[in-house]
């Protein structure tokens, strides 16, 4: 399965949502340059999240983004579902024949452990990964 441009970005942009997510609203601007965003992209790509539910905007001076549930309850498949549709890896034909049926198969295995993997993993995970690899990058190696 090959994850979009559309899917990583919003992906990007919750994952910022979700490790200042006790804080204020943030803004696209904010989101942007922190994840590397073209600013006009990640406008449409939140368009599309707030209408899935995902995220909530607020206008005014301290508006912005912010998650509509916890990082916990947002998982890479709600996303990726929005953003891209059915997760498909291989479009399956209608009359497989001799290979084409074990073929089928594995395919149907690849499909159900990504959508397994993807529905395992939700914005708090990847919150704490980042973080936990933060601070094993902070930590001094002492050489003897």
């Amino acid at each position: 399965m090959k994850i979009s441009s559309k899917s990583e970005y919003g992906i990007r942009a919750l994952f910022d949502m979700a490790q200042h997510y006790e804080e204020s609203p943030r803004r696209s601007r904010e989101i942007g340059e922190a994840q590397h965003i073209p600013e006009d992209y990640l406008n449409q790509l939140l368009i599309n999240l707030r209408k899935a539910g995902l995220i909530n905007s607020l206008r005014g001076p301290q508006g912005g983004h912010i998650l509509a549930q916890s990082p916990g309850q947002i998982t890479l498949y709600h996303i990726v579902r929005v953003l891209e549709g059915d997760i498909t890896p291989v479009a399956h034909d209608a009359k497989p024949v001799a290979l084409d049926e074990l073929l089928h198969e594995v395919w149907s295995e690849i499909e159900s452990e990504t959508t397994r993997l993807l529905q395992a993993t939700s914005l708090q995970d990847l919150c704490n990964r980042f973080n936990e690899r933060k601070i094993a990058q902070n930590q001094a190696m002492y050489y003897i």
